[in-house]
């Protein structure tokens, strides 16, 4: 197993929703345990930004801009995702990457479901440590320590308790670009061997952008250049996927994708600042069914 400090991502992401919660989308998104899973440090760019106050002085603008972009970034997916663990209502849940993800703690909807929350063995020591004694709202979180750059599922996930017979909702959120695309195929291939007829797997992925590619080495060479920390310097994109490449590798793997849009398709009607149009053009969620034998 590879040694490594637990994901910096992960963070940016619940600053995102924290930023985002009770201010865009108020009767579509809500993620009110988000700020609570920072420390009090990662907590004061979350208010500058829910209040739209750009601190001054360049050093301190480009952790707000991203800050606040995420938050952005984050309100469609989320509702996308959550939308279908609603419509699933599957008894068993498992979050790939599951980061700083909340759901187990403020969906009343996963209430009878077992929640297997998967990720690279710190990310879950982190997380355990931030989330203390807040209570689940979830019928059980189950932790599985797993990198997936360099384990299997199976072993774990049925040491956890996980049932393949039983039909599952699979979540794989913001992990996709930061695997190579092997890692990636290897990856849904092991999610379909797991997966009952019937099953779940919603994927968020990026699809192929020169101009996002280009605007992400920008923000690192300033970061870089304001000495400022740079929570995406240890997590590279390594793949990206367009539509029908992604839809061909999961029906290779008996996955039937029943849609696919972007972030800017599924943030309209949501009421978010036109400036943030930028940021979502490019991410991607796909759902797709396991096929009956």
């Amino acid at each position: 197993m590879s040694e490594r400090a637990a994901s910096s991502t992960a963070v940016l992401v619940c600053q995102g929703r924290a930023v985002a919660d009770g201010r865009y989308a108020v009767d579509r998104f809500s993620d009110p345990i988000a700020v609570h899973l920072l420390d009090p440090a990662e907590q004061v760019v979350v208010e500058q930004a829910r209040t739209r106050q750009p601190p001054e002085g360049g050093r301190d603008r480009m952790a707000y801009e991203l800050v606040w972009r995420t938050g952005m970034l984050m309100v469609p997916r989320t509702i996308a995702i959550d939308d279908v663990v609603r419509s699933r209502a599957a008894a068993q849940i498992v979050v790939l990457g599951a980061g700083l993800d909340a759901r187990a703690w403020r969906m009343p909807d996963v209430a009878r479901a077992t929640v297997f929350e998967v990720d690279h063995p710190a990310s879950q020591a982190d997380k355990q440590r931030r989330v203390g004694d807040l209570a689940p709202t979830a019928g059980a979180v189950v932790p599985v320590g797993v990198d997936l750059e360099h384990e299997r599922l199976a072993p774990a996930l049925q040491r956890a308790g996980l049932d393949p017979s039983v039909a599952t909702t699979w979540v794989w959120e913001g992990v996709v670009p930061y695997l190579t695309a092997e890692a990636v195929e290897a990856t849904v291939g092991q999610v379909a061997a797991l997966s009952a007829p019937g099953s779940t797997l919603v994927v968020n992925y990026q699809s192929r952008s020169l101009v996002a590619s280009m605007m992400r080495r920008v923000m690192r060479v300033v970061m870089r250049l304001t000495r400022q920390s740079d929570p995406l310097s240890g997590e590279p994109w390594r793949s990206t996927w367009s539509p029908g490449s992604m839809r061909n590798m999961l029906s290779a793997n008996g996955f039937e994708t029943t849609s696919d849009a972007d972030l800017l398709t599924l943030a309209t009607g949501l009421g978010l600042p036109s400036d943030a149009d930028s940021s979502l053009r490019n991410g991607r969620v796909a759902v797709a069914v396991r096929r009956r034998a």
